[in-house]
């Protein structure tokens, strides 16, 4: 027995149904059915009795859901005195595009629904993200990339998609106005790429991979692991790069660069929200991901 399996079971009682204990836990309903079975197999008792058209909670499931509950209540005593958080702070860990250039939107309109929770957040490159993540360091992290690790939740929060900046000259502008170029031809100008870890440069993998181009065809004139420093070094003259559109919209703006767009939807990626998957979020760090998900128009295809 393990308060995950408790956590599933006292969802599932105050709710009166698998499908809403599923969408409060962000777990999956065969989840939470697997979890309840385990107890009722330790404890040697019926718990619920469910049907396809009603739910019903066995004398046994009642005296347990009381248990249950002051289990619960205990632990979460229990981390908040060893925690020492009298404040509702969330332990954010972000990748660049998220920490650089979604959060500072999002925060001031979740702040002005929440004024009592608070973040620490730290940034760092998709790979550093997921392994804190699994070390316990952070609550929840925003990172460019799938994690493709069982221990961790990882849900799409945002699209984003990539482009190839160049520098403003004579060459590139008349390469803007042919309405024929074939973009891929810029790949054989010098390219300045990121470091191998982040979500960013494993989304310029994929679409260089699709067109099977491997990095040894690329003329690479450095790799920094910096979007700024990769925006001042194509401003000037250094080589091209292909960088998040939300990263360059501004210097496209100022005209510092030019932008072109990548042929087919090999450019387009999806942003990640991540949390590990037998933690329980509480609740300032759930109303958080609802509105992270909710903000962005994701909220709905999660609960799918």
């Amino acid at each position: 027995m393990d308060f995950k399996q408790l956590q599933s079971f006292v969802c599932v009682v105050q709710n009166q149904s698998f499908t809403k204990a599923s969408e409060l836990l962000y777990i999956s309903q065969p989840t939470i059915s697997s979890h309840i079975r385990q107890l009722e197999e330790e404890l040697h008792v019926r718990l619920i009795i469910r049907t396809t058209k009603s739910m019903e909670i066995t004398p046994k499931g009642r005296e347990l859901f009381e248990y249950a509950v002051h289990i619960l209540e205990l632990r979460d005593q229990m981390i908040q005195s060893c925690s020492n958080e009298k404040e509702p702070i969330i332990r954010l860990g972000a990748s660049t595009i998220p920490s650089a250039y979604i959060l500072p939107k999002l925060l001031p309109k979740f702040a002005a629904q929440h004024p009592d929770i608070y973040f620490t957040i730290h940034q760092s490159n998709s790979y550093g993200i997921i392994e804190k993540l699994k070390e316990g360091v952070f609550d929840l992290g925003l990172i460019g990339m799938q994690a493709e690790d069982d221990a961790l939740t990882c849900v799409p929060f945002c699209e984003d998609h990539m482009i190839m900046i160049t520098p403003v000259n004579e060459h590139f502008l008349k390469l803007k106005q042919q309405e024929d170029l074939d973009v891929l031809s810029l790949l054989k100008e010098p390219i300045i790429l990121r470091e191998k870890k982040s979500g960013s440069q494993k989304s310029a993998d994929h679409f260089l991979q699709k067109l099977n181009i491997s990095e040894e065809e690329l003329n690479i004139s450095a790799r920094v692991n910096d979007q700024e420093a990769i925006k001042n070094l194509v401003a000037e003259g250094v080589g091209i790069s292909i960088i998040s559109m939300r990263a360059a919209e501004n210097y496209l703006a100022e005209k510092r660069l030019i932008g072109f767009e990548l042929p087919g939807d090999s450019a387009v990626r999806k942003l990640y929200l991540v949390y590990r998957k037998h933690y329980i979020l509480k609740s300032h760090a759930k109303a958080f991901v609802e509105f992270v998900l909710r903000y962005h128009g994701f909220l709905s295809r999660h609960q799918r």
